[in-house]
């Protein structure tokens, strides 16, 4: 959630976010009401908590008529202390359900929009010209089934619509770029993570994802747990109501775990293949950094994910996301979106996303700076999600024969194979 003092000191940089995100500007106005209220509730409580307790010592030292008048008061007091606590608490808790609603606060140079104004930074590699090759570049399913790599119809058999099978040189693929992702995030001093898959209530509300994406989120109601759609949400609550030692940020983890969604309101979009499904496996990358170190991080982890793309030697756009599409939690996110050859664009296939100490606050997660005891900021980035990912090697590095040609830098981890052919 945003801090407190900047709603009280600053609520017009509050509704500048709430405006370039689209969103209820007046909310504002009623949470900046609210704060007085709860202010001035708690300010009646502390005074009669403190005339409570100076009557205490009065009535230890009275005796005779004075001592009952005394006790009297001592008893309406009492009374008038348990309202107020009970109204303070009421007013807190929907003062803070109110914040909760509030996304994080945009920086100031993010595009202005919604989901159509983004900006391209980058375009990095040349599409392959298949005309000039002379042949017709097949999609990432008629390949999939060709390689005997991609089963969509015993996955919406056994589980329904929305999934798959990987299998044999698919099932091969995904360790492999599993294997390179991990060891590239090892190398730049991720420590790996395999976190659970379910998480409780305050976890996934706490990292953003009960609010607008709620919709989009698997519960298990008899559990009272939910399905992850991303690591994120484990290894943000990882360090949940600690406070870290500053000497050891920026910690940087990576998880790999599958992602569940819901695809609410995807109904007839992307139904062929694996592009757009209900499960998938991810490898996230996670960064506790102090808030100042955010922004720079940020790079670090749109640097990396270029380095993973390049390495699968696929080309891509670097995009920035305008501020009406961001989620909850973002206050800045690229998007790298991959060449598809049979689509004739790109498509996205990994994000990072300035949490800033947004996160943290609603997670409680600090650290001792030398400034005192305050919020860490979060970053995440998705390294490889891997059924994108494969389906931008297979239609990127696809030949005439229905064969797909295996990039470098995946070659060690698929026993050299430099070819993955039809079966």
């Amino acid at each position: 959630m945003i801090d407190v003092k900047v709603l009280r000191l600053d609520p017009d940089r509050v509704r500048a976010s709430q405006r370039a995100r689209g969103e209820s500007e007046s909310l504002v106005d009623d949470l900046v009401t609210a704060d007085e209220a709860r202010r001035n509730a708690i300010a009646h409580y502390e005074e009669l908590r403190a005339e409570q307790k100076a009557l205490g010592k009065q009535v230890a030292q009275a005796d005779g008529e004075d001592r009952a008048m005394l006790l009297s008061r001592t008893k309406e007091l009492a009374d008038m202390v348990k309202k107020a606590e009970a109204a303070q608490n009421e007013i807190a808790i929907a003062f803070d359900q109110m914040l909760r609603q509030v996304g994080n606060l945009v920086f100031e140079d993010v595009p202005p929009g919604g989901e159509d104004d983004y900006v391209v930074l980058e375009t990095l590699g040349a599409p392959r010209d298949f005309a000039t090759e002379g042949f017709r570049p097949k999609d990432h399913l008629e390949l999939g089934q060709l390689l005997g790599a991609i089963d969509v119809e015993r996955g919406a058999k056994v589980s329904g619509s929305r999934f798959y099978y990987l299998t044999g040189q698919g099932a091969e693929l995904e360790l492999a770029l599993i294997n390179l992702a991990m060891n590239i995030a090892i190398g730049n001093g991720f420590i790996p993570f395999i976190p659970p898959a379910l998480v409780k209530p305050q976890a996934m509300e706490g990292t953003g994802f009960l609010g607008q994406a709620a919709q989009d989120v698997y519960h298990l109601e008899e559990d009272d747990l939910y399905l992850v759609g991303t690591a994120e949400v484990p290894l943000a609550a990882y360090h949940t109501d600690e406070i870290l030692d500053p000497d050891t940020l920026p910690r940087r983890y990576a998880g790999f775990s599958p992602s569940y969604r819901r695809e609410a309101g995807s109904h007839g979009k992307d139904t062929r293949g694996i592009f757009r499904v209900h499960w998938f496996d991810k490898v996230e990358m996670f960064v506790f950094c102090a808030p100042e170190q955010s922004a720079p991080e940020h790079q670090r982890l749109l640097q990396w994910q270029k380095d993973f793309v390049s390495a699968l030697e696929i080309p891509f756009q670097v995009i920035e996301l305008a501020a009406g599409d961001l989620g909850l939690s973002a206050a800045r996110k690229y998007d790298l979106y991959g060449w598809l050859p049979t689509q004739d664009r790109y498509r996205e296939i990994t994000s990072t996303s300035n949490c800033t100490d947004f996160q943290a606050r609603r997670l409680n997660i600090r650290a001792r700076f030398d400034s005192g005891t305050a919020p860490v900021a979060t970053l995440n980035g998705t390294l490889c999600a891997m059924t994108r990912t494969i389906i931008m090697i297979f239609e990127n590095h696809q030949q005439a024969d229905g064969s797909v040609r295996v990039p470098e830098a995946l070659r060690p981890y698929l026993g050299g194979r430099d070819v993955l052919t039809p079966r």
